[in-house]
């Protein structure tokens, strides 16, 4: 099993990334909203969107979002969020996405929390941005949030431990093969469960020359969520908004 499917299908998950919550949600779409400019009925894909706490803070702004995610458990836990909230136009649903989920439905697409670079194979993470592509209708917009690899050496540490209520977690972080990889051991209750992490240290350079490949065109870059300037050694984030680009214009036919 993929190491993403065991993480993310876990209840640890979210014990792990607690502090990772609704306010910090709403600074990020805050940021987008403000750079992009959606229009008012916007229909926006959330790519890899988990419990959908973004979906649900661009959904609370009218906009109309589908948001997609492998994990059938995240995927029920964002339907009853959203249902919960009275958020009608926030729709939920189990996918892949390496493949399109549609063709040209889509004003914008986001894919945030560095939800990219999980895949072994390389090819799978330019699959993603095809099927991003694809989804955007033409003048169509991406917005995706992935971690600084410039500075990941720098601020990983060895190791992380604390405890709270009764559990355990230990978090071992280390760099090799132009990847960032963490274990995750979690200790509750008299068991011991182990996790892993493993992402792709995609740079500003390598996610742009990706993007070209996909036809989306960069726009702008900022290095936090609220809106600063990215600075490759010292910026915490590396935030990107990308537009699809013009389909090349054909010669009339003589």
């Amino acid at each position: 099993m993929p190491w993403y499917e065991d993480w993310f299908w876990s209840d640890a998950y979210t014990q792990v990334y607690d502090h990772r919550d609704e306010a910090e949600a709403e600074r990020l779409v805050a940021l987008l909203e403000q750079e992009v400019a959606p229009a008012p009925d916007a229909h926006i894909l959330d790519l890899a969107c988990g419990r959908g706490r973004h979906a649900r803070a661009l959904a609370r702004r009218g906009y109309r979002v589908t948001g997609l995610d492998l994990s059938e458990t995240a995927i029920e836990a964002a339907c009853t969020d959203a249902a919960d909230e009275g958020l009608s136009h926030a729709t939920f649903r189990v996918g892949d996405m390496r493949e399109p989920v549609c063709h040209g439905c889509a004003d914008g697409v986001v894919n945030l929390f560095t939800s990219f670079g999980y895949f072994e194979d390389d090819a799978d993470d330019h699959r993603v941005l095809a099927a991003v592509a694809t989804a955007l209708r033409p003048g169509g917009w991406f917005f995706q949030d992935f971690l600084n690899a410039s500075t990941i050496a720098d601020s990983l540490g060895t190791s992380e431990e604390h405890t709270d209520d009764g559990t355990t977690i230990r978090q071992e972080r280390w760099v090799d093969d132009g990847r960032v990889h963490k274990t995750i051991t979690v200790r509750q209750n008299g068991t011991t469960e182990t996790f892993r992490e493993s992402v792709r240290l995609y740079t500003l350079d390598d996610l742009d020359a990706l993007y070209a490949a996909a036809g989306l065109e960069l726009v702008a870059v900022f290095g936090d969520y609220d809106g600063a300037p990215y600075v490759p050694d010292r910026s915490p984030r590396l935030l990107l908004h990308a537009r699809l680009s013009p389909a090349p214009s054909r010669p009339h036919d003589r």
